[in-house]
This record gives structure tokens, sequence and C-alpha cells, in this order.
């Protein structure tokens, strides 16, 4: 079972979800959780099954004392670099938040600061503690929720499956189809970089 950040703070746990994608944006989630919360399901999103997620993510919400989600487009992605990009996302989450925290906790090894809230990088931080995998929980959700709607507008990516990740099957459909609005163009989209289409 994980734990609760050990502080008497306002915390906030930080995680963001997409960053190895070829296609999609960037999300990222802020939670912060009462201090009696316990959940013995919560985990690192990525270990956890999709119907898991999934029932976690209402109980989340529900109990959480203020979450929000943070989005950065394929766009801005290409401009900024998928780690400021990540860091912009989670940037954005942590301001849509409706209480502020006083300490940030984010999974990972590096952070820009956010105001003149302190932050914490913590590896692994999402298999730690419960805000940190509540914020990882809420950010791949919601990310595979927005890869599913787009999926009905470009099935040919196989995006309700493959979530923009760099499958075989997506990769195929790269080389076949080209590229859209929506693919990360500063990304290696073939393993052999041809010439895309837009």
């Amino acid at each position: 079972m994980l734990n609760h950040f050990p502080s008497d703070k306002i915390i906030a746990g930080c995680d963001e979800a997409g960053r190895g994608c070829l296609a999609g944006p960037v999300v990222a989630a802020a939670v912060i959780l009462p201090k009696g919360f316990k959940n013995i399901t919560l985990n690192d999103s990525k270990i956890l099954s999709e119907k898991k997620r999934n029932l976690l993510r209402p109980i989340i919400e529900e109990q959480a004392v203020s979450w929000a989600i943070g989005i950065v487009s394929p766009t801005e992605i290409d401009k900024l670099n998928i780690l400021n990009a990540s860091f912009l996302a989670m940037h954005r989450a942590i301001e849509n938040l409706a209480i502020k925290a006083e300490l940030l906790i984010i999974d990972g090894n590096r952070f820009n600061s956010y105001s003149e809230i302190p932050h914490k990088c913590i590896i692994k931080g999402d298999a730690k503690f419960m805000s940190i995998a509540a914020a990882s929980v809420l950010a791949k959700t919601y990310r595979d929720d927005i890869m599913k709607k787009l999926d009905l507008q470009f099935p040919d990516y196989y995006w309700a499956n493959n979530k923009g990740y760099p499958t075989k099957k997506h990769r195929k459909a790269i080389a076949k189809t080209g590229i859209n609005k929506h693919h990360r163009k500063t990304f290696q989209l073939l393993s052999t970089q041809l010439t895309l289409s837009l």
C-alpha cells in the first residue's frame, strides 16, 4: 500500500501521461488528497489494468480535496520539446487547482519550478506516494479518453488501442497513410525517417 508524503503542508501530487507517444497531447494531473485517504487498489497507473484505472478515477475525483488536468498540444510539444511540454502540462494542472498547494511532489527527477510553490522530485513517486499515484491515474485516463475520441476521426492509426504510442501497427499506418495534425512532427515517426506527407 502506498503512503502519504510526510508533511503538514497542503501537498499536490503531479504526474503526466503520453511523453513517449508519437501522436496526441501530453496530459498532466495535479491531485490534493485528504490526509486520511486510503485505497488499497491505488498504484502507479502503468501497473494497473485499464479497468482498475477507470474504477479509481471517480473515487479520486470525488474524494480529492482538489484535482485538475493540464493539457499540452502536439503543436506546443514540437515547439517546446517533450520535457518542457511535460512541465508545462503539470504547471497548467497546478494552476487549475481550486485550492493552492503549499508543496508539490513531482514524479520523476526534473521539474521547472512553478510560481513560489516549493517542489520535490521523486523518482518512481507514482509507486510510492498516494497523491502522485492518483495524479498518474487521472492523467492516464483523461489522455486515453482523448485518444479514443481522436480514433473515431482517424481510425487508420488504431489510437483507441495504442493511444498514440509507437506500436508496429501505428508505424505501419503512418508509413501507409502519412501523418495528420495530431502527430508530433519532431518525433521519429518511422524507424527509418522518411519524408511524410502532411
